[in-house]
């Protein structure tokens, strides 16, 4: 059969050998590692072979090992190699992630039969990736995303991956960088998207009812409830459920939303009577819930069973290059929204919108590009000539073009690699536009310390 990869790790010298050898004859190509830690540097989104791990091991044990490999993709199989006695462990493996698990000792054969039927579904994972990757009509993620950074490539990269599965999944990121875009975004993408998509935001529920609110109630359950009620968790079946800010749920109720998540079951209030949920969850969080763990805000065992799978928003402050480009796009929209006439845009306006610190992020950028389409903003003067001649229009694009190519080129020190692949052009075509403008990398890299360059 064709060679297929396989990652075995096992701190038993002898062992991880005489595995490899078997599976070697049955007809995969191996690499064999004495620590996880290492093994992890071939794992990607790309992967396209199966993960064999001892479930314990010095340093980085099987269960660690496994929620590394999760949070790079959620679909690589892991296989864990257990002891009699721990059966239960690998049990609970299985439910945060594992692909299956294989008890010692083993048969070659049977490890190997479980190894293809994993290979297959991968397979099966990755072409499913590449077909919706190719039906670029139907992803319309970079609309709703916008940015050429390497930050922003990477996090729609990770959505169209972790969107087609059906992994919970945890959205970190700063107040306005656009987390419920990306919740709706991984609902889009998945078998769910013609099912609700309920977004709760768990700030702003009345401590009193939000139990209630979740998981609903039969008639007579507390005073005022005259009949039963679907709660969200239960009018959400079949689809996505976002629990925004899910730092502010209240200690109390983690423990059962815990529950929630761990067996997709509810009971609703004043019942006995046990609803199953078939569910996605999707959290966010602007705090960082490993402090709030710290703290003794959070529960440690809700955090884990959340980030199946993580994704971090990045701010503007981490992708200034994409400021213009994105300030632009938000301009045409609201021009759009309120029937305005396109509105120019002065490269001097251009430079200056992505030097300013938006701490609102992409929300407070909307708010300005939309104050920008009404004339509310004092940098109005002649930039929103709609109507400019041609020549002036092409200088003023000249001088947006030079402004953002220098900007680049002093953001990344002058290496010219991350500066096209940032700006979407060819190495050639940058080379003529810096020989066009008059840019020389070495001034710009120079002045790129002081915080004084063009």
């Amino acid at each position: 059969m064709t060679e297929s990869r396989v990652l075995l790790v096992d701190d038993e010298e002898e062992l991880r050998h005489s595995s490899a050898q078997a599976l070697e004859l049955a007809g995969f190509r191996v690499d064999t590692f004495a620590s996880a830690e290492h093994a992890l540097e071939f794992i990607g989104f790309s992967f396209s072979g199966v993960v064999i791990s001892d479930i314990r091991m010095p340093g980085m044990d099987g269960m660690t090992f496994l929620q590394r490999i999760r949070e790079i993709d959620a679909e690589v199989p892991v296989i864990l190699v257990t002891g009699h006695g721990d059966v239960q462990l690998a049990v609970r493996a299985m439910r945060e992630g594992a692909y299956d698990f294989v008890e010692k000792p083993f048969t070659a054969q049977a490890l190997a039969g479980t190894i293809r039927r994993a290979l297959e579904w991968r397979g099966l994972v990755l072409e499913n990736r590449r077909l919706r990757a190719v039906a670029g009509k139907r992803d319309d993620i970079e609309q709703r995303l916008p940015g050429r950074s390497q930050a922003m490539v990477d996090l729609r990269y990770k959505i169209r991956a972790i969107g087609a599965s059906d992994a919970d999944t945890l959205i970190i990121g700063e107040t306005g960088v656009g987390k419920e875009v990306v919740a709706r975004a991984l609902h889009d993408l998945s078998s769910r998207a013609n099912s609700p998509f309920i977004a709760i935001n768990c700030a702003a529920l009345p401590e009193t009812l939000i139990e209630s609110e979740l998981f609903g109630h039969e008639a007579g359950a507390f005073p005022g409830a005259l009949r039963p009620r679907y709660g969200k968790f239960e009018h959400g079946r079949g689809g996505t459920i976002l629990l925004d800010e899910i730092g502010s749920m209240p200690f109390d109720l983690q423990a059962k939303f815990l529950r929630v998540l761990q067996e997709r079951v509810i009971t609703r209030l004043g019942s006995n009577e046990i609803v199953s949920l078939d569910v996605r969850f999707v959290a966010t969080s602007k705090v960082d819930l490993e402090s709030e763990v710290a703290a003794g805000r959070f529960r440690a065992d809700l955090l884990y069973r959340l980030n199946v799978a993580t994704l971090r928003v990045p701010p503007l402050a981490q992708r200034r290059s994409d400021i213009p480009l994105l300030f632009m796009q938000l301009v045409r929209e609201s021009a759009a929204r309120y029937g305005r006439d396109d509105v120019e845009i002065s490269p001097a306006l251009a430079s200056e919108i992505a030097e300013r610190d938006w701490p609102g992020n992409v929300r407070e950028l909307r708010n300005a590009a939309e104050r920008f389409v009404l004339g509310l903003e004092a940098e109005q003067d002649d930039v929103t000539s709609t109507r400019p001649n041609g020549a002036r229009l092409a200088d003023k694009v000249a001088a947006f073009e030079k402004s953002l190519i220098a900007s680049a080129l002093a953001a990344h020190g002058g290496a010219l690699k991350p500066v096209y692949e940032s700006l979407g052009i060819s190495r050639k075509t940058l080379y003529e536009k810096m020989q066009k403008f008059g840019l020389d990398k070495r001034l710009l890299a120079a002045d790129a310390p002081h915080g004084d360059g063009t």
